[in-house]
């Protein structure tokens, strides 16, 4: 097993003979952010429980009040970036291939994986739950890809999950960075499950008396079953704070539904509404990267059918070509280095972006992707 410093990895035992294997998410500073070294951990543990067969099930959660997740070290990728413009980017070119590894195999896992998302669920964070079998959000539950605020896209799958939202609507969120409570995980389908978080320990103790099976997909159906008989009730969910894209379904339809950006953008800019979310989600596109915004909407149309493979491999070209450009840095910049909030972004509108320079975003630097040499290797 790879030792982590952030994460504690354990194996425990159940009342029937069978182990569960446990991921407990452990850097409460940068609440929980996910490392190189965190990334590589993970998927070695992963590895190796998938090939024992005394191993049940997964269980990936955080005991932080905050956060399960809030995302990338950005810190580390913005040293990366600026030590060397134009890269090639080592720390960060690293990190985005074995985040990227990581997710594409939690998606493939024969073995139930359960993610118990509470507080702060945000980017790299959503990588981790989206590949989870089991998605798990609480009372506290806070999901969101925010990634246009500092220059980059949703990534870590966000192509394939947010694809799959109904009606487009994950378009209006991956242009707006715009977070969801546990009633719109439930409702969107990024969750699967609920669960109080005062509940946890009763979880861990269900699992534990479980009686799992030796047939991974019989352990899917258990989970299912344990996790039914924990859920928040319907009168529970309906005092916690409503469904913001469930509220507003119609006119996000119709935003989403527009023909082409130019005219998505607009419908998103000419929002007036009396909901202090779907305000603040117009002004987050408002001051995100216009570069930016071309680049979410280009890379879920263009790979909106393809597999899930060709999906995290045109991810990593785009991840790389976005570090080794002045635009990602220069958002963390803003936002967490200097904190000014004041975003010099290369292009002040996105009609001012050439063809000609979104499309090399999308060429490989690299005559082979090394992101698929790591994908052949687990087959």
């Amino acid at each position: 097993m790879k030792p982590c410093s952030h994460l504690k990895i354990s194996e425990v035992a159940t009342e029937h003979g069978r182990k569960i294997g446990y991921i407990e998410l452990d850097h409460p500073k940068t609440l929980n952010s996910i490392s190189l070294e965190m990334a590589q951990a993970m998927y070695h543990a992963l590895r190796q429980w998938d090939q024992d067969e005394g191993i049940a099930m997964v269980v990936i959660w955080a005991d932080n009040e905050k956060a399960f997740c809030a995302g990338g070290d950005i810190q580390q990728l913005y040293h990366s970036a600026i030590a060397s413009p134009g890269g090639p980017c080592e720390y960060g070119e690293a990190f985005f291939l074995h985040e990227y590894h990581l997710n594409f195999y939690m998606h493939g896992y024969r073995k139930p994986i359960l993610s118990l998302g509470h507080g702060i669920v945000m980017g790299g964070g959503m990588g981790v739950f989206m590949g989870s079998s089991h998605r798990v959000v609480t009372e506290n539950s806070r999901l969101a890809m925010p990634e246009i605020s500092i220059g980059l896209f949703p990534d870590v799958g966000g192509t394939w999950f947010l694809n799959r939202i109904p009606y487009k609507l994950g378009y209006f969120l991956a242009l707006t960075g715009a977070p969801l409570q546990i009633n719109d995980a439930l409702f969107s389908g990024l969750a699967t499950h609920s669960l109080a978080w005062s509940e946890r320990a009763t979880l861990f103790g269900a699992l534990a008396a479980q009686q799992w099976a030796l047939n991974p997909q019989d352990n899917h159906a258990l989970l299912n079953e344990t996790l039914r008989g924990l859920a928040l009730g319907e009168e529970t969910l309906r005092q916690l704070p409503r469904s913001e894209l469930h509220t507003h379904q119609r006119q996000l339809e119709y935003v989403c539904s527009q023909p082409c950006f130019s005219q998505l953008r607009q419908a998103i800019l000419d929002i007036d509404s009396e909901s202090p979310w779907m305000n603040r989600a117009r002004e987050s596109l408002e001051a995100g990267s216009p570069l930016s915004s071309l680049l979410i909407y280009e890379q879920l149309v263009r790979y909106r059918y393809a597999s899930l493979r060709e999906i995290f491999l045109s991810e990593y070209v785009l991840a790389v070509n976005i570090l080794r450009f002045r635009e990602f840095p220069e958002g963390i910049r803003a936002l967490l280095i200097d904190k000014d909030k004041c975003p010099q972004w290369t292009y002040p509108r996105f009609d001012q972006v050439p063809a000609s320079r979104l499309n090399r975003f999308f060429m490989a630097p690299w005559d082979e992707n090394p992101l698929a040499a790591l994908m052949d290797a687990d087959a």
